[in-house]
Formats: structure tokens, sequence, C-alpha cells
């Protein structure tokens, strides 16, 4: 899908119930791509919802729903406000009681059912079990043992548990849309339909196998219900992050004035009041006798408004603290362990913990734009973004149905027709006549062979085909991808990453270059002034170093780069005035230029300066030289074409650089450094951190940036970008993988693949992290193609075996209870492999 009309389109995410397979996830993504107006459509089988883009002038997300319902996946548009809801209405206390007791976060209604599940499934097959107890006993035991009970309990399971199964199954054949339900129920059906011709037409001599269809009902249910508890532990993570937010916030009334006592004094204040009590009581503890609180819904909270946060509650919304002192739990962001202390001016953040002492804060983002709320909406729409990997299992997945039962037909024609005129010892392994009736002459069916022979042919070929029918998993190979990116994307949001989709998981498993922009990426970005100077030739053009910094800080007045910011402090520090420019413009990275007074000043590189006609002494260019092999930048001043001076900026590289770059050419990446730099400065830098000269690319201008990556896939590499600023978000796009350090611009945010989400919880993110979103990447990626393997491998094994493969050399019948346990397990495998993404992380 070219990007500019997706970029055009509109997004809507639908949520999407009654799917069952692989099979219903490709019907309802087939359904809403040929609908007239969506550009695209992804389906995610785990979470049950669908990421539409689509052109909002020929479509609407609720006729899409519509669509689907009619179609019998009742759908309905997720709304802000809906998710909002969830949110709030899922309180830590009932998150943890979920947890403790199925490992899912599902509603306490959702949790009974699936209990009743669980209990019915083990009681289906402690009944089938129970049928043939009679045969461990040497005495009979009244009706146990006979074929009327075992059909009365073939009943019962079909028209109790099984009746939806059976249901779902017929009607997804009727709107031409079969599934796995389909499957089962063929398979259930003709087991027990074969079994009552057999009861009731006692001539045809056939075994009443009335336990298939109880084992395969029983084993279906069973592997359904512990699939489910895995999937709800696969979402646990998201759940867990939705309902961090508390539903009810403390507001103070509009009157209250935040008080100029110092933090310390307030704290006092405070903290000379318990918590319970503070609860218990509508007063503030800052002012108990005038300043009355009102409990609110979060929905209710506005912008500007001052809430009340006790010790032990979460931040209901995203603020500023106004009054008081205290430590704040920011784990469930962020990742970061320890506490972090929050003053006066301190940003807070939705979700996270209050752990000491009452704050007062005032609201600054409530509802969807909270950084909570949106790490929830990334992180959903990062879920529903396909590995292309899963391609090949969607295109199988799409036409699983219609082949598994064209298979049986052919096994059941085969092994009735050929098969067992070919191998006819095989049909010792049928049990002809194991339950004819007791009043059955012994002597009356060896009279007649060939009816043996064909009967028993007829038997053992329907139970092949009933096991084809029951062996085949598509579930498999549905859940082989979702469930793997819903865990590591989760586990990804838990840790402060967000990854946003498989795709970005695989483009990172192909990985051989990481390049990393150097300011405010590799360094801190937070620069500082130094050394400022000027020229011996100067003294007659300009007074003083400090007026050279004037003149300096008056041209950066209007610049936001981190230079621009360090020269402005600097100057501020000295009380320097900012002096009025004229005719100001930027010359696209290299430098600036602008009239102070009657006189044309210029400032930039030293390279620009000279090619404005300002050339640098020999002592000067070796000053300048000097400071830069120390790793400093330096920025020089030209005026009336003369050079003057210069300032020399240095940036400290952030603590964990080396050690970052280190891990990554352990993990056999290469490293490279791009930057602006002079060059000098560049190979000062890259010299601290291991790099050599050929790994560094210096003096890069910011247009030029993705020509540098560009170049470097033209290699062949497949290169993965960090950075951070505007300048950065072309390089990112151009990159496989681009990944932001949010500390810095909302650009580069929305371009990169990537994002160490410190910007979205207003923390700084550690370089090192970008190690930890490659690793994770990686891992998720490793547990997808297990997953499929094994998904594949499955029914490329189990499905000839059911069809009677190893019958003729090895003796080997799956018969169809089996074949339902080998199904039920498949499916569960899946989910349980991915969960492992999660132990590990826990382990490390």
């Amino acid at each position: 899908m070219p990007q500019a009309i997706l970029a055009e389109a509109q997004e809507a995410v639908l949520q999407v119930q009654g799917m069952k397979c692989a099979g219903c996830a490709q019907a309802v993504e087939r359904a809403l791509s040929q609908k007239p107006g969506v550009v695209s459509a992804s389906v995610n089988l785990v979470t049950e919802k669908a990421l539409i883009f689509y052109q909002a002038d020929q479509v609407r997300p609720d006729a899409l729903a519509i669509a689907l319902t009619d179609i019998g996946f009742p759908t309905q548009v997720e709304t802000p406000a809906a998710t909002a809801s969830l949110e709030s209405s899922v309180t830590s206390q009932s998150l943890a009681s979920t947890s403790a007791k199925i490992g899912g976060f599902h509603s306490p209604e959702f949790q009974q059912i699936e209990f009743q599940k669980i209990g019915l499934a083990i009681a289906l097959v402690t009944l089938s079990a129970v049928g043939h107890l009679h045969s461990f006993f040497p005495w009979p035991i009244p009706l146990l043992g006979t074929l009327w009970f075992h059909w009365g309990l073939a009943t019962l399971a079909l028209l109790l548990p099984g009746r939806r199964m059976i249901q779902d199954g017929w009607q997804s054949w009727r709107r031409n849309m079969p599934n796995m339900n389909t499957l089962v129920s063929l398979g259930a059906l003709t087991a027990y339909g074969a079994s009552c011709a057999a009861l009731w037409v006692p001539k045809l001599g056939w075994e009443c196998f009335f336990d298939a269809p109880v084992m395969i009902v029983g084993l279906v249910l069973l592997g359904r219900t512990l699939e489910e508890q895995a999937r709800g532990r696969a979402t646990a993570a998201l759940r867990a992050l939705m309902s961090l937010q508390p539903a009810i916030a403390r507001q103070l009334a509009a009157s209250f004035q935040v008080s100029a006592q110092a933090p310390e004094q307030v704290s006092e204040q405070v903290s000379a009041q318990a918590p319970e009590q503070a609860s218990e009581q509508p007063q503030s503890p800052l002012n108990p006798e005038l300043v009355p609180i009102d409990q609110v819904p979060i929905d209710q909270v506005q912008v500007g408004a001052l809430l009340q946060v006790l010790p032990g509650d979460k931040f209901p919304v995203d603020g500023l603290v106004k009054m008081g002192q205290s430590w704040v739990d920011e784990s469930m962001l962020t990742g970061e362990s320890r506490p972090v202390e929050k003053s006066v001016n301190a940003p807070v953040m939705a979700g996270t913990l209050n752990q000491s002492q009452v704050l007062v804060i005032e609201a600054t983002r409530t509802g969807q734009e909270t950084a909570l709320a949106q790490i929830v909406q990334l992180v959903e729409t990062a879920q529903t973004r396909k590995a292309p990997i899963q391609r090949l299992a969607d295109r199988v997945a799409g036409y699983f149905v219609y082949g598994v039962m064209a298979i049986a037909v052919l096994t059941f024609v085969f092994w009735a027709t050929v098969g067992t005129h070919l191998w006819p010892e095989v049909l010792h392994l049928v049990h002809f006549s194991a339950h004819a009736p007791a009043h059955a002459p012994a002597h009356s069916l060896s009279n007649a062979p060939s009816v043996v022979h064909s009967s028993s042919g007829l038997l053992l070929s329907l139970k092949l085909a009933i096991a084809v029918l029951v062996v085949a998993c598509p579930c498999a190979l549905g859940l082989a991808t979702p469930t793997a990116i819903v865990v590591g994307t989760s586990l990804g949001a838990e840790q402060g990453l967000l990854i946003r989709g498989g795709d970005v998981l695989e483009a990172v498993h192909h990985l051989d270059t990481i390049v990393f922009d150097k300011t405010g990426t590799l360094t801190t970005g937070i620069p500082v002034v130094t050394h400022y100077w000027l020229s011996h030739r100067a003294e007659t053009a300009i007074q003083s170093p400090e007026q050279l910094l004037q003149y300096a800080a008056s041209l950066e007045a209007s610049a936001q780069h981190p230079f621009a910011v360090a020269i402005q402090a600097k100057a501020q520090e000295l009380s320097l005035a900012q002096l009025e420019v004229t005719d100001w413009s930027s010359q696209g990275g290299l430098g600036l230029m602008g009239n102070i007074g009657d006189r044309r000043v210029c400032l930039g590189s030293a390279a620009w300066i000279a090619s404005q006609g300002a050339i640098l002494a020999e002592g000067d260019r070796q000053r300048v030289e000097a400071l830069a092999a120390e790793g400093h930048s330096i920025v020089v001043l030209s005026l009336e074409g003369q050079y003057v001076g210069g300032i020399a900026i240095q940036d400290t590289l952030r603590p964990d650089a080396l050690e970052t770059i280190q891990t990554l050419r352990q993990q056999g990446l290469q490293v490279r450094m791009l930057t602006g730099d002079q060059r000098l400065t560049a190979e000062a830098i890259g010299q601290t951190l291991g790099l050599t000269t050929a790994e560094i690319d210096a003096e890069v201008l910011p247009t030029d940036k993705a020509k540098v990556i560009q170049a470097l896939q033209a290699q062949g590499k497949s290169v993965g970008m960090v950075g951070d600023g505007i300048n950065d978000a072309p390089a990112l796009a151009q990159a496989n993988v681009g990944i932001a350090l949010s500390s810095g611009t909302d650009v580069a945010i929305e371009t990169a693949q990537i994002v160490l989400m410190g910007h979205l919880t207003r923390s700084a993110p550690q370089l090192k992290d970008v190690v930890k979103a490659i690793a994770l990447s990686k891992a998720t990626f490793r547990t997808i193609q297990q997953n499929l393997f094994w998904a594949f491998g499955y029914n490329l094994l189990g499905i000839p075996a059911a069809a009677g493969v190893l019958l003729p050399g090895f003796g080997l019948l799956l018969s169809p209870a089996a074949a339902a346990a080998l199904m039920a397990l498949s499916s569960v495998s899946v989910v349980t492999n991915s969960l492992r993404l999660r132990s590990k992380a826990l382990e490390a």
C-alpha cells in the first residue's frame, strides 16, 4: 500500500467477537478489505481487534461494524470514551485478584464462565472414562457398561456443552466461511452417527465408539479453556496498563489558592495527618478547615484543576506538582525500579504511585491526552500490525478448512475403495462387532467374510476421516504470530519501550548496522559553553569577549538547537542584554547571519565562515583545532566579513553510551556515529566510545543524513538509526528501523518504529534501552519463528498420520479421541511458548 494513500486515510479500531481460528480472522480481514473505501485492514485474533485505514468520504467505521455483525461476527467501533471507561472501571485491586485466579484480566462474570468450562470439560472426560470403568472390576456393574448408557452420554455431550460449537460450525458453513468448529463438529457428528448406526442396525457388525464424540467435545473444550487462560496472560500486561488509572480524583475547590510555603514546610504540615484520616475527611490536609475536597470521576477533571494525591494513591491525570514534596514510583510506565523525587513544578504522570507525602498537583493532560492513554493506544495499534513472516500462515489459513475437508473426503474414499484391499492386514485394528448384541450368534458373521471385509473397511475409513477432521488445527496457525507480538509489545510497554508492530520485530531481526546521532543521543543534549575568545585582530572591531558572546546570543535568540540554548544560557548567566537583530536568516544548519546595528554578523562553523570570506589566521586556526580535538564543538563569529573570535561548546556523553556501544558490538552489530559537527570534534568523541575514523560520518548536513543511511543500505546493510531531533526524522524514516529517544521531538517520535518512551512518560530515556529494545524484538521474532515452525510442523505431520499414512508399515492408527487431544495441545503449546517471553524477561 503506497504510504501517501495510507497517510491520507483515517484510522479506526473495531472490536470483533466470534473469531474462533485463523480462518475466521482471515474471513474478517477479507470482508473488510473488499469494502469500498477501506485502504487496509489488519486483524489480531488474540486481542479480537481489527485496525482499519479508510477513506472517510467513502465508508464509515460503524457501517463496517454492521457489515461484520451481519455475517456472524458481532462488532462495534472502539471509541476513546469506551477505552477510557474500561481503564477507569478496572481497578488495580480487582486486577490483582483476577490475575491470581486465572492469570488474565477479565470481568468476574468471565472468570465464572471460564471456571464452568474447565469443570465441564474435566467432567466430560471423566464421564467418558467412567464408561469404561466396568472393565476394571471383576463383577458386572449395572448400566455402566451398556451401549445405551454410552449413547446417552454422547447425546448429552453434543446437546449441552457441544451445542454452541455445532451451531457455530453450521452457521459458518452456511455463510461459506467454515472454521475450526466446522471441522470438529463434522468429526464429532460423524462419529456419533456411525456409532448410532452400529447400535440401531446390529447387522452391520460395526463397533460403537460413542466415547469418541464425548472425548472430542470434552478435550476441545478443555483445550480452549487452557488456551483462553494463556491468551488472557498474553494480554495481561496491556490490561494492567489500562487499569493503572484510578476512577476517582480528589479535586480541591476552585477557590483554593496554591500556598507559597516552601516544600519542606508543606511536607511537615501534610505528614502530621495520617493518610487514613485524610481519606476519611472531606477537607484537605493542607488546610483542613477551609479547603473542601470533591471526589469526582476522572472524566470530569478539567485541565488546570487542582487535585490532592494522598500517599499510596495513584495520580489520576498528568500534571505538575504545585505543593508538597514526595517520592513517586514510575516503574509501571518507565521500567525504572527506583522511585523519583518530585517537588514543586515537577511533572507527574497518570497511573504512577505517590509513595511518601501528600501532593497538590495541577492537571495538565486528562483523558486520552495522558501519557498512560497514549501508551495504551500506541501499544494496541502496534499489536495489530503483522510481521511479513505471517503472510504464508495467512494464505494457508484462508483455505485451510476447505483443504482439510477435502483431505478427509479423499481419506475416506481411498481407504474404503483401495487402501483396505492393498493392505488387508490393517483391518484387525478395527474392533469388528466388539459391541454386538449378546443374542447375536457367534458364527453368524464368520460365514460372511466379504461382508466383514467391506464393513470393516468402511468403519476404518470413517474413523480415519474423522481423525483428519479433528486433528487439523487452524488455531495454531492463527495464534502463532499474534500471541508473540502481544506478549512482546506489552512487555516492552512495561519496560518503557514502544515497538510499533510485528513488521518492526522482523526488521530488527535482520539488522546488522546501528547508526547513532551524536548530539542529544550519544550525548546528553545539554551542552554548555566552556570557552569564548577574541581574535588578536578583532580588538578594534569588538571590545571584549563578552560582547562577542552577546552578539552570538542575539543571533541565536530565534534558534532552538542545543548549541543555541547553551549560548543563550551563558549570556543570561552574565546578564548580557539581547541586541536587536534585523535581516536575520538561517543557512540550513551551516550558520546564521543578520544585522546588529549597521554591522553584518555571521555565526557558524569555521568552514562556513571561511566560505563567507572570513579567513582564520594560523594561530586562530590552531586554537580551534586544539579545542575540537578535545571534543569541543566550535562556532566562530565574523563581523563585516572579518573573523573576530569563537565559542567552544561541550556536550557530555551519556553515562551509558560506551556500555551500549560495547554491548551492541558483542551482539555482532556494526556501530557508527552520524553528526553535523566538525570532524575533529566527532573523532575525539568517537575515540572515547571506541569508534574508528571509518565508523564516523561527520560534518553531515541535516538534509544529507538520510543520504548516509541510503548509502549504507546500497552496500547491502540493514540499518537501524537512533536519533532524537527534527533533523533526524528523515534518517529515521529512511532506516530499516528507526529508534527514537523520546526525550526529543514529536516529529522524531512519529517517524520511528521503536520509541524509548521517556517523551510520553516525561522522564529521560537511557541509551541502554536501545539494547533492551533490540534484544526484546529479536527474542519476540524468534518466538514467532518457533510458533510457526510448530504450527506448520504439527499440521504437516498430524494430518497425514491421521489419514493413515503410518498404518501399512507401522500399524499406527490415530483414534478420533487421540486426534482431539493433539489438536487441543497444539493451540495451547503455541500460546504457552509465547508466554515464555515473559518468563525470560522476569529471569533477566
